[in-house]
């Protein structure tokens, strides 16, 4: 299928806080009652339409445990986004947001694009969060609460990473060298032609 980028994209977090879940709703619409804790990584892919552009997202689903995270660094690098989830039930997952920023600062690049997410707000929160907005500004993350389960926005999360994503592509002199940001080419449905942003496809 056509597209004009590609971006790659990350998801992050301790284990169990809903990052797979929240990954399959987007790419299903559907709720995965029962899932399997994710071992090293897995990949899902979809496109979306922004401001007349089809921006692909390739998005690599990481394990939480400590066990991977040797495996998960790996793909940092080559991140255009990351999706940095904690669930809202459990504090120790969100006591350990900074460690996770720290990991996508040592092993990603400045250009990444991070969402903070907090998922299960369909589930009553059980501690206090001070100040969350302030640590998003602080480490200017854009932040955000989903529910995997209700589809709550789920869509919007990976809009807004590419949105913002989009715009660091459109300020850049060299958009083919940004990590995790491939330009593609886009059919034009009403010329039938090949509007292309390069002269080489995308692999």
């Amino acid at each position: 299928m056509s597209y004009h980028y590609l971006f790659k994209f990350i998801i992050i977090g301790d284990t169990a806080v809903g990052k797979s879940c929240i990954l399959y709703q987007f790419l299903e619409q559907k709720f995965r009652v029962k899932h399997e804790m994710t071992v090293g990584v897995e990949f899902g892919a979809k496109i979306l339409n922004l401001e007349n552009k089809q921006i692909k997202l390739q998005i690599w689903d990481t394990a939480g445990q400590e066990t991977f995270k040797s495996i998960t660094r790996q793909y940092y690098r080559s991140a255009a986004g990351g999706i940095l989830v904690y669930d809202i039930t459990r504090r120790e997952s969100f006591e350990n947001v900074r460690e996770w920023i720290k990991e996508c600062r040592t092993h990603g690049t400045q250009e990444m694009v991070i969402v903070l997410v907090g998922n299960k707000v369909d589930l009553e929160k059980q501690y206090n969060i001070h100040n969350i907005n302030g640590l998003a500004y602080e480490n200017n993350l854009l932040f955000i609460e989903t529910s995997a389960k209700d589809n709550l926005n789920i869509i919007e999360t990976f809009s807004q990473a590419a949105a913002q994503v989009l715009k660091v592509v459109q300020k850049s002199q060299q958009k083919n060298e940004l990590p995790g940001v491939r330009v593609g080419y886009a059919i034009d449905q009403t010329k039938g032609q090949q509007s292309s942003q390069s002269s080489n496809k995308c692999c």
